[in-house]
């Protein structure tokens, strides 16, 4: 942990435009204010650097720069080079700001030590601060033990930042700066007075709580005032925010020599302390917590009795509940303020839906909210356990932006840095950035498949085409796959595609360790349909004949050996034991099912009792195909677990089922992609958005509207059944036309508003 130091004068208002950069990661300090975080997480080929504009007065000024590296302790989703600081300062403040040119300082910052939380691994360790050794107002410049800094190499010429030591390829930041605000810290629901600082283990009891200190906790959590516990004592406090939160949490302390503070977080409470494995087990309403077991992860705050030492943490933490653990010393320990400041990717809604049935408007904070958290400087699976951008996960929180937002610069980040993760193999890694590698064949496919909605939902020809050698290169690897039948046969690596209820050991569908799994096949048929689209709108119509043609062969031996004419499905094996709703839904979203065979999947979809059924993520694809059979009813009872989630106290979309160790997974966020894509029916008709189809399916519904985001303005619907017939009101922005499906017919669409009435 080291921080940089440069000081400078000025004589007049100036305005300077600095870039900066670090290994592993930086905080950004003027005259002691931060003003950024960074850098955007990436890897040596696309390593971020960060610009600011400073507007200083006239007079004496300080940068600082906090800067750390965490090697083999980073989060598995923080790639590092080796550890530096970087900034270059444009015009005539190169020489005197840039590192390399300017008299920089450093000086190491003590008082940290980390240790791996029991809970996860996989987010970065957890922090303990000692606030005797720490060099506190080093943001300022001020204190002792500054030194000349150690010079690696120039920061080079700021107009032309290409490369850092050879080491990385520089590239400006993608996004914009991360949500950055201070929020309100709930409240106490629970004080006590425990023997030990060890609570793992103690469950919450109302009879224990400490009735007269909870209005103390609530006045410093809303910022009224400060509260002091006394000496030799320890206090226990469960905080509940009330909502999902990702933040960096910061707390003043005055006095209170050798007192700690310890924060951890826990997205929900325990019914048991301990199962099997010897974690903790079960959660039941989130909104209760009598009975239950606190377990999270977090970080300490040690005082050293000086007065109002602001103690930060250098990564954010995440969850719902807080469980704050005072142990005082001799002295009686003064805590100032508590408070957190939000931090996110400023993904906000755009989108507006309303239907007849309130079921489906009440879970829309709950799916928004899941998506929120689960974008940052990357999209991510969770916020909580992994922190890491998933393919398979990612897909499905795209879509569900492109239904949300008009911005998709995160979507474009994600695009851009899973194709440069590709291995000399061809194939695509499973979750990036990552130091540690993984391998998911079916979400290689699915990244061509997010590369195809990007050409479907934004105008960007010149973008798509530079993934296409990617997309060539990920089906190149697919095709020597195959096996002289022309069906893909033991594909190596984790083929998950599926959480299901059924016994698929660790994702995998039937068949898919080293024999032939009619899901992967399917998939792959899919996604070859997709790529030669892609290929035709670049402009490659022998490339898409080729898709297309390998597509066909796979289809005829799929048809040979695995539908089963008695059931009326395509079966997951080769021995036709096991069938699944993922085999039935790929073929029927592949286009590549005869007519004759298209009604009987249908129906095997809806009625067999004993095929294997999608949970939360893959229910994407169920939705999918419910929307090209027009069964928007089964849609909506399918939505059943969605429904269950508000009354169990759930503030954002868990990854499976509400027992599942995640209570916040951005993948179950894709019902807002199905409101606007499925039910209003409002979808891409060309490459690029270019035109609008929309296909309302309103099912059981008798009205519905909403308006989508769309690179020209807002497509905004009114659907209404009226004696049996529908009315639509359709407001399209200027510059884009298109078609409605009505029962009646198609009918022309054209900018404005138009109202239009199936006929009797």
């Amino acid at each position: 942990m080291v921080a940089f130091c440069v000081r400078f004068s000025t004589d007049c208002s100036e305005s300077i435009r600095i870039h900066v950069t670090a290994d592993e990661r930086y905080e950004l300090f003027v005259d002691g204010e931060r003003i950024g975080r960074g850098p955007d997480r990436g890897d040596r080929s696309n390593w971020f650097y960060d610009s600011y504009d400073l507007e200083p007065e006239p007079g004496d000024h300080v940068i600082v720069a906090r800067t750390w590296w965490l090697g083999e302790l980073a989060p598995y989703a923080q790639i590092s080079v080796r550890p530096g600081f970087l900034l270059a300062a444009e015009g005539e403040w190169h020489d005197r700001l840039s590192t390399g040119a300017a008299p920089w300082e450093c000086k190491e910052i003590s008082g940290y030590r980390f240790t791996v939380p029991d809970l996860t691994d996989r987010t970065g360790p957890s922090l303990a601060i000692d606030a005797s050794k720490f060099p506190w107002g080093f943001e300022t410049g001020s204190g002792g033990g500054w030194r000349e800094a150690s010079i690696a190499g120039a920061a080079g010429s700021p107009v032309n930042i290409v490369e850092w030591h050879g080491d990385r390829t520089l590239k400006p930041s993608l996004l914009p700066a991360m949500v950055d605000q201070s929020r309100k810290a709930g409240s106490a629901r629970f004080v006590s007075a425990p023997a030990s600082p060890d609570t793992s283990l103690i469950p919450i009891a109302a009879a224990e709580c400490l009735q007269e200190d909870i209005n103390s906790w609530n006045c410093l959590l809303q910022g009224e005032s400060g509260l002091t516990v006394r000496g030799d004592s320890i206090r226990r406090v469960i905080v509940d925010l009330e909502q999902y939160y990702c933040a960096y949490p910061e707390i003043v302390l005055s006095g209170g020599k050798g007192s700690s503070v310890r924060v951890l977080w826990a997205e929900s409470l325990f019914e048991t302390a301990a199962g099997a494995n010897g974690r903790p087990t079960g959660h039941g309403n989130r909104d209760v917590i009598e009975g239950k077991y606190f377990r999270g992860k977090g970080d300490v705050f040690e005082a050293d009795g000086g007065t109002h030492r602001r103690f930060e943490t250098l990564w954010w933490q995440s969850g719902r509940y807080l469980e704050v653990l005072v142990s005082t010393s001799r002295e009686p320990l003064t805590i100032d303020s508590f408070s957190l400041r939000e931090t996110r990717y400023p993904l906000e809604r755009e989108s507006a839906f309303d239907c007849s049935d309130g079921r489906l408007v009440d879970i829309v904070p709950i799916m928004l909210r899941g998506l929120q958290m689960c974008c940052h400087e990357t999209y991510m699976d969770c916020p909580y356990l992994e922190q890491l951008m998933y393919v398979g996960d990612t897909r499905l929180q795209i879509l569900s932006t492109y239904a949300t937002t008009r911005d998709d610069r995160l979507a474009r980040k994600a695009l851009r840095i899973v194709d440069q993760s590709r291995l000399p193999s061809g194939l695509t890694q499973s979750r990036y950035p990552s130091r540690i590698l993984s391998i998911i064949p079916p979400f290689c496919l699915w990244w061509i498949a997010m590369v195809h909605d990007y050409a479907m939902w934004r105008p960007d020809r010149a973008f798509v085409a530079e993934l296409l050698p990617g997309v060539r290169s990920v089906i190149d690897v697919f095709r020597g796959w195959l096996n002289t039948d022309h069906l893909l046969e033991a594909v190596p690596h984790w083929n998950f595609t599926d959480w299901t209820s059924d016994w698929w050991p660790d994702g995998d569908p039937p068949d898919a360790k080293g024999g032939i799994s009619g899901v992967l096949n399917w998939q792959f048929v899919l996604v070859l349909g997709l790529a030669a689209e892609l290929e035709q709108y670049a402009g490659e119509p022998e490339y898409a004949q080729i898709d297309l043609n390998l597509a066909e062969r796979i289809r005829q031996a799929l048809d040979a050996a695995f539908w089963d004419e008695q059931r009326g499905m395509y079966a997951d094996d080769l021995a036709r034991r096991r069938f699944s709703e993922h085999s039935q839904c790929l073929a029927l979203l592949s286009g590549q099912v005869e007519d004759s065979m298209r009604d009987r999947l249908a129906y095997g979809l809806e009625n067999d009792p004993g095929i294997t059924r999608a949970t939360i993520a893959f229910a994407h694809y169920v939705f999918e195909a419910y929307d090209l059979l027009g069964r928007t009813d089964l849609l909506i009872k399918r939505l059943g677990p969605w429904f269950e989630w508000r009354a169990l106290g759930l503030r954002t979309t868990p990854e499976g089922a509400p027992t599942s160790l995640s209570d916040c997974h951005g993948w179950g966020s894709h019902p807002l992609y199905h409101y606007m894509a499925g039910i209003l029916g409002i979808r891409p008709a060309e490459f690029g958005f270019s035109e609008v189809r929309i296909v309302p399916r309103l099912g059981p519904l008798t009205w519905a509207r909403g308006s989508m985001p769309h690179p020209k303005g807002c497509v905004t619907v009114n659907f209404r059944i009226e004696q049996r017939r529908l009315a639509a009101t359709v407001d399209l922005p200027d510059g884009l036309e298109g078609t409605l499906v009505l029962a009646d017919g198609t009918h022309r669409l054209v900018p404005g508003l138009q109202h239009i009435e199936e006929a009797q």
